[in-house]
């Protein structure tokens, strides 16, 4: 395993997306209840949709293993993809609120 295809951007967005609220942007936005929940509300949908998407028994999109760490849960999901559904999510809801801010 070597991860570099995508381990580490998935762990790279993350960790770019964090240090752009807390260093950059300062939205407050990880304080707020209501982003909490809407990463429980995007979870809920990942899971089956993803789930159903990267299944061994019979994937729809595969993930070649030298790429990935192999931890998959649930459903055999690999844990990149929640990385990378933080990131995005995440990202999304911080440009929101800068817009909104500078109005």
């Amino acid at each position: 395993m070597t991860g570099l295809g995508y381990t580490v951007p998935a762990v790279v967005a993350v960790l770019a997306v964090c240090a752009l609220e807390l260093a950059v942007l300062r939205t407050g936005l990880f304080r707020r209840p209501g982003y909490w929940l809407s990463m429980l509300i995007i979870l809920g949908f990942q899971v089956p949709v993803d789930g159903w998407l990267t299944k061994l028994s019979s994937p729809i999109v595969s993930y070649a293993p030298r790429q990935i760490t192999g931890l998959r849960f649930p459903f055999d999901i690999p844990v990149e993809d929640f990385l990378f559904g933080f990131a995005l999510a995440t990202a999304v809801l911080l440009g929101w609120e800068h817009q909104r801010a500078r109005r």
